[in-house]
């Protein structure tokens, strides 16, 4: 969305400065605003600019186009990386990943708008944010499961750290979820509907500077109704009954257990064959990294975590499988090696955390 006409200044990262406010919008909106190495250098230098600038008393994110935010990192080029073996993708995440801890913690309120589609990328972009909008056209996901790859950019944090069950959930199966489901999942705060975004943005840039960084909470609160109920609201019991274990297995089969309702049976057969699409790879691998995430002190130690694992990802085939199915030749028909859960060695699982040299932090 474009905010106010303002007069941007750069390329795929845009920057202006409107009132109190500097603002930072993703600008690749025929790819979703999927992220590139250069759009995350970009974002870091803005954010630098703007905490450092006195006129600045917050950071506002948006994404142009109308479909969304940002679908997530350029996954053709881990692809072609991961292939030639040129460390790209490495470069890439390891940038990605400072800057997800660097959004965490900002010096300034960091307000983003999650309109449209929120994924992947997108997702780290926004939830490590402090002030995180939605509205009815949110679609918010982890989906890394389906592409041979497990939920990264921090989200082992964001998810295990969600309600109950709710982030395994998201986790494993990598469905979209609704802007209220966001917020109860931790993963936003405030839902805004869409046709009013404008104003709302409007009225925060006319705040003059001192009350503006006073002021955001209950100015955004002003706007917010109470947004359409989702599989969280509905299935939460269930959700968190099935999940609790710490075997994929077990929760397949505490799925197939259920004997619920007519609207649970929905939620069970539509959250099965969400899994049984899946990587049984990346399954495992990514309950791991949640129930590991939820022993962890800190955001930077889960992305350090993650960050050894996609160290791992290019060396395994469901990664390139993965992708060639999505986006290569687009079959939507991806063969995992191995194909089923039992079939997943514990020691192809382990390699995923093993501590590597590369390092993020320190």
């Amino acid at each position: 969305m474009r905010f106010l006409e303002a007069n941007y200044q750069g390329n795929e990262i845009l920057t202006a400065r409107k009132g109190a406010l500097g603002l930072i919008a993703l600008n690749r909106p025929r790819v979703l605003n999927s992220l590139s190495h250069e759009m995350v250098v970009d974002f870091g230098k803005a954010l630098n600019a703007f905490e450092t600038d006195p006129q600045v008393a917050a950071v506002l994110v948006t994404g142009e186009g109308e479909r969304g935010l940002c679908a997530g990192g350029d996954i053709r080029m881990f692809y072609e990386s991961g292939k030639a073996g040129d460390g790209k993708a490495s470069a890439f995440l390891r940038a990605e990943y400072r800057l997800n801890a660097r959004i965490a913690r900002s010096a300034k309120p960091y307000i983003v708008v999650m309109d449209g589609i929120t994924m992947g990328g997108g997702v780290g972009v926004s939830s490590h944010g402090s002030h995180r909008i939605v509205t009815e056209t949110t679609k918010l996901a982890m989906p890394e499961t389906g592409i041979g790859f497990f939920p990264d950019i921090g989200a082992s944090w964001l998810l295990s750290r969600a309600p109950g069950e709710l982030g395994t959930w998201m986790g494993l199966t990598g469905e979209a979820i609704n802007g209220a489901d966001a917020i109860s999942a931790g993963f936003a705060d405030w839902f805004v509907p869409h046709d009013r975004i404008a104003e709302l943005l409007g009225k925060l840039a006319k705040l003059p500077l001192p009350a503006l960084g006073q002021t955001i909470a209950s100015t955004i609160r002003d706007f917010t109704v109470d947004g359409p109920t989702g599989p969280f609201c509905e299935g939460r019991q269930l959700i968190d009954r099935c999940f609790s274990f710490d075997t994929v297995e077990e929760i397949v089969a505490a799925l197939e257990r259920e004997t619920s309702e007519l609207a649970a049976k929905t939620l069970v057969t539509r959250t099965l064959a969400a899994m049984r699409a899946k990587s049984p790879t990346s399954l495992k691998v990514t309950l791991r990294m949640l129930r590991e995430a939820r022993r962890s002190k800190d955001l930077e130690t889960c992305l350090e975590r993650e960050f050894a694992g996609t160290l791992q990802v290019v060396k395994v085939p469901d990664f390139y499988e993965g992708i060639r199915a999505a986006i290569i030749d687009k079959d939507r028909n991806p063969k995992w090696s191995p194909a089923r859960l039992e079939d997943v060695a514990p020691q192809s699982v382990e390699a995923f955390f093993t501590e590597k040299d590369e390092r993020l932090f320190g």
